[in-house]
């Protein structure tokens, strides 16, 4: 009958210290779309991904322009044509369609493909920095605020600005670690004797 009661004291000074290191926890969390948008790095991803964009939209908007002109050019000449060459316009002009059709489709892939391998670079990198700012400040748990589905959250356990700030100090715009200078190669050097 006395082990009853020494078990529930064992129980008690397991629990009470496992209760007392869940309250001092510290949680922060991150919302990494919007500092993507925010870091040099990710402004200059954006831009070379837009430059990318509108060069295959130009392709298609002149594969389109040809289609046009090709469909234009067919119901001009479909009241002099025999049957035969009726048909195989119609063929060749619905193969133009289907590899426009197919080209768009790829192009699609490419870009999507380009933009992920760009963002995986970054949250790469972001995951180290946030790793760092939550040793440097003590958080047990960081979350990212859109996929943990955080509806409510104190701001103080915000962390984007100081990734985002973070992040641009380490990276910069060009993404590489940027580089601190030596004190001997920054040092002006000695006045030369007369």
């Amino acid at each position: 009958m006395r082990t009853i009661p020494v078990l529930a004291a064992l129980t008690l000074a397991i629990a009470v210290p496992q209760a007392a290191r869940a309250a001092e926890a510290k949680i922060g969390y991150v919302n990494l779309q919007q500092a993507v948008t925010e870091v040099e790095e990710g402004k200059a991803a954006r831009d070379v991904l837009k430059k990318e964009f509108d060069q295959k939209q130009k392709v298609l908007d002149d594969k389109q322009n040809e289609l046009k002109r090709m469909k234009d050019d067919l119901d001009k000449q479909m009241v002099v044509m025999s049957d035969d060459a009726k048909r195989e316009k119609a063929m060749e002009f619905e193969r133009k369609v289907n590899e426009m059709q197919q080209l768009y489709v790829q192009m699609q892939k490419d870009l999507q493909e380009r933009e992920r391998e760009m963002m995986k670079v970054i949250f790469d990198k972001m995951e180290a920095v946030i790793k760092g700012i939550a040793v440097k400040h003590g958080y047990t748990f960081v979350f990212e605020q859109q996929n943990a589905g955080l509806m409510v959250a104190p701001p103080e356990g915000n962390m984007t600005a100081e990734l985002v700030k973070e992040y641009n100090a380490k990276y910069g715009k060009t993404g590489t670690p940027a580089k601190k200078a030596d004190a001997k190669k920054a040092a002006p050097a000695a006045p030369a004797a007369k």
